[in-house]
């Protein structure tokens, strides 16, 4: 039997970043996945290609509506071509997948294939595909199994025309009308992208706004900014059936005031949040404790109430986000070396990939206002500046949320071009704790989107933005 410092398993995001980093610490390190690829979601069949096909529809929209403008004619017809779309997603996940291999074999991890359960607090089981089992003895264990997309009671997926994210990545044709059940990120994105590609897209919502976790201003932009792309929303909107007939798929639902409201499309998104996966784990035959809500249940160190054993990542409380899990599964394997690291979760960011794109970090309005803390707002307009303008990226704005008295940053929030790498000098700044006023002496490039986050600042300490 095989015998290891460290066995991570489960290869996504979280996963894999620690078992690289229990290797780099000294550390004999397994991982173990239950797909033919490295990953997990995320690489496979989320972020990484969500973002091609928005990315490949965005350059579609591009040459359809703005290229003339920019003085560029092309000839004939310009049409999509589905299938290399799909195949251009599919190769881009490949290479990313090899790369993670790659990194496996550059640190010298074994990689197991197969399910991983335990047999009990430091022995894990690895079954393949064949059902052979072998077992590896573990001092540590990391678990890190991830999420899959969740559901409705009465919604029965049949992966055709009743589908998930993972499905949505592969369809065979652009749907006439894809009704998205859920107004959250992952259902916004790919709503976007059939939208941009020919579908009619809805998309209907339980709350009474778009992304109800972000800052009530992101989620009334970027609604009117998708409502010109004519993508058409019913929120406050509770589904209470989705039935299947034939090539339609018919969604049945009440509005606020308790009347039915009938939508009918050939595909239906179910987008309504992901679940944390622990299927075939067996924790149990650890002493692993899991939560009402089905999570790995961990302290502040993400140790579980099995001391040698921890979780990182979707199966843990926290936000579902792949960085999230990195950043634990970091901190878990410098534990284990004996360091002392920490997590700021206040300052893991936020990311929307519509475009335009939407992110934040830190406190929100209504959570100031809930919390009673005294703060001033800087806002603003992308449209205000040069560059925008240059490239007819206008939509959207920066608001800096900073401490009444101390002029701390509190929290930043963006939505605009290129605001998913924006968000970074948010979080830099709050980091070393910056007030708005450090933000506003710092010089920003021209021309640039950052320099919206300047103006913002300048608003933010004194009410003085430049350009507005």
């Amino acid at each position: 039997m095989n015998q290891y410092d460290v066995a991570v398993i489960g290869s996504g995001p979280g996963g894999y970043v620690a078992a690289i980093r229990c290797a780099q610490l000294g550390m004999k390190t397994a991982i173990i996945e239950k797909y033919g690829t490295l990953g997990g979601t995320c690489l496979n069949v989320g972020c990484i290609p969500s973002k091609a096909l928005l990315d490949s529809s965005h350059h579609y929209e591009d040459a359809v509506k703005h290229f003339e403008e920019h003085g560029i004619d092309i000839p004939g017809e310009v049409k999509v071509n589905l299938e290399q779309m799909i195949n251009r997603k599919q190769g881009v996940v490949d290479q990313t997948t090899k790369g993670i291999q790659f990194l496996m074999d550059k640190n010298k991890i074994d990689v197991y294939q197969g399910v991983g359960s335990f047999k009990d607090a430091t022995h894990v089981n690895i079954t393949n595909e064949k059902g052979k089992t072998e077992t590896i003895g573990a001092k540590h264990s990391i678990i890190a199994t991830g999420s899959k997309p969740s559901t409705l009671p009465f919604i029965k997926i049949d992966k055709e025309r009743i589908i998930t994210s993972t499905e949505a990545l592969k369809l065979k044709e652009v749907p006439k009308h894809m009704i998205v059940i859920g107004g959250g990120v992952i259902g916004l994105e790919l709503g976007q992208v059939y939208k941009r590609i020919g579908a009619e897209v809805t998309v209907v919502e339980f709350m009474d706004r778009i992304i109800p976790g972000m800052d009530g201003g992101l989620s009334k932009e970027l609604m009117r900014s998708l409502k010109k792309q004519k993508i058409k929303f019913n929120l406050s909107h509770k589904v209470k059936s989705v039935e299947r007939v034939g090539d339609e798929v018919v969604v049945k639902a009440d509005d606020k005031k308790g009347q039915e409201v009938v939508f009918k499309g050939d595909y239906c998104l179910v987008s309504v949040g992901r679940r944390p996966y622990t299927d075939g784990l067996n924790v149990e035959a650890a002493g692993v404790q899991i939560d009402d809500r089905g999570r790995v249940e961990v302290n502040e160190h993400l140790q579980t109430n099995v001391s040698n054993i921890y979780a990182i990542g979707d199966v843990v409380k926290g936000a579902m986000l792949a960085h999230k899990a990195e950043e634990e599964g970091t901190m878990v394997a410098e534990l284990l070396a004996g360091q002392k690291p920490h997590i700021n979760y206040n300052l893991i960011p936020g990311v929307v990939y519509t475009w335009p794109e939407v992110a934040a970090v830190g406190k929100t309005e209504e959570q100031l206002k809930e919390e009673g803390v005294a703060y001033k707002v800087g806002q603003f307009p992308m449209r205000a500046l040069g560059r925008a303008r240059a490239s007819m990226d206008i939509d959207g704005f920066v608001k800096i949320l900073a401490d009444q008295t101390t002029d701390e940053v509190l929290g930043v929030h963006m939505i605009g071009a290129r605001c998913a790498d924006l968000i970074t000098e948010g979080v830099t700044a709050m980091e070393f704790r910056a007030s708005a006023e450090d933000i506003a002496r710092m010089s920003h490039a021209h021309p640039t989107y950052a320099e919206a986050v300047k103006e913002a600042a300048l608003a933010a300490t004194e009410d003085r933005p430049i350009h507005i």
